[in-house]
């Protein structure tokens, strides 16, 4: 099992249904909603395969170094940290806009049944390629039981 959320629950409860109502009314105006995971976070795809899944994730100007993965109580983590650089300028050099953003962004993805160290991780150009193996299942194991 693969999910977005750790410990997500069957149907939407009234909260999100607000939330989502809330992210829909700004999307139409902003590029980002005030509830959205979109903040202080990166673009994911995720797919599901007979033997693994694969994780593909968005992570334009970072390093290998400036990334971490884990697994920590079935929960996939995956955190890009970027410090701002101060520039030194005098009065002449004000910023008219400034839009890249610092700090830590984080995905964290429920995982069930997945071999931890059979994980492969592939960083290229700015794309973070996840190859997530899944633990064969074991055969259902049968035993009689006398009866004294």
């Amino acid at each position: 099992m693969f999910d977005l959320t750790p410990f997500r629950k069957m149907s939407e409860d009234l909260f999100e249904q607000i939330a989502k109502s809330f992210n829909e009314a700004f999307e139409q105006t902003s590029s980002i909603s005030p509830l959205s995971p979109s903040v202080h976070s990166f673009r994911t795809d995720v797919m599901e395969k007979e033997d693994a899944y694969y994780v593909v994730a968005e992570l334009p100007g970072f390093t290998k170094d400036d990334i971490t993965i884990e697994v920590e109580d079935n929960r996939l983590i995956i955190r890009a940290k970027r410090d701002e650089v101060t520039e030194e300028r005098d009065d002449t050099n004000k910023y008219i806009r400034k839009e890249r953003r610092y700090g830590e962004f984080v995905r964290q993805f429920y995982v069930d049944d997945i071999d931890e160290n059979g994980i492969k991780a592939k960083l290229d150009n700015g794309i973070l390629k996840l190859e997530i193996p899944k633990l064969q299942p074991s055969k259902p194991k049968r035993r009689t039981i006398e009866i004294e």
